[in-house]
């Protein structure tokens, strides 16, 4: 059955192209609720959440083709992981006082999985894992990042390049596993 109708059918609230739609979108979803929520069961629940959200409003979305329908439940997700975040009251703008430039070993990137990438992304402090995610990954503009969360423009682009900053000290204090492991 085509993604078209099962859209169709789960609008007329058929339980079985729900979970069919479900089973096809949930393992993408959860990786991009990962990307926000550092707790597999934070994640799972705002994975939940989103889909029910998602199911409730189905009805108002007009199906365009399958990258409208992807991207439409995935800023569904992306507003439910900054609202669990703002609920837990963890979503905090911090500053990293001695995160300096770090000379990064080139090899060291080379090196990296895509795990080893999430997992150094997943360790920021969540104000920069939000905004690197939101800016690097979704593609979204400062300005669209600072209506989001309620924060300056500038303080959007301050946490985006602190996440930088951290992220590279984060490399380079690993930088020579990595290389290591290359060499091997």
């Amino acid at each position: 059955m085509d993604i078209a109708q099962l859209i169709r059918e789960a609008k007329q609230g058929s339980a079985p192209a729900q979970k069919c739609l479900f089973d096809l979108l949930s393992d993408k979803m959860l990786l991009v609720c990962r990307r926000y929520v550092k707790g597999n069961e934070d994640a799972e629940e705002v994975l939940l959440d989103g889909f029910y959200k998602f199911f409730k409003t189905l009805g108002s979305f007009q199906y365009q083709g399958d990258a409208a329908l992807y991207n439409w439940v995935k800023k569904i997700m992306i507003n439910e992981c900054l609202m669990l975040l703002r609920k837990k009251n963890v979503f905090t703008i911090v500053t990293e006082a001695d995160a300096a430039d770090c000379p990064l070993e080139a090899e060291a990137l080379n090196n990296l999985s895509a795990k080893e990438i999430f997992d150094l992304i997943v360790q920021l402090p969540v104000g920069y894992r939000t905004v690197f995610n939101l800016y690097e990954i979704e593609g979204l503009e400062h300005k669209e990042i600072a209506a989001m969360l309620g924060i300056t423009e500038g303080t959007s682009k301050s946490q985006l390049s602190k996440a930088k900053i951290l992220l590279q000290k984060n490399l380079a204090q690993n930088g020579t596993r990595y290389v290591k492991r290359k060499s091997r």
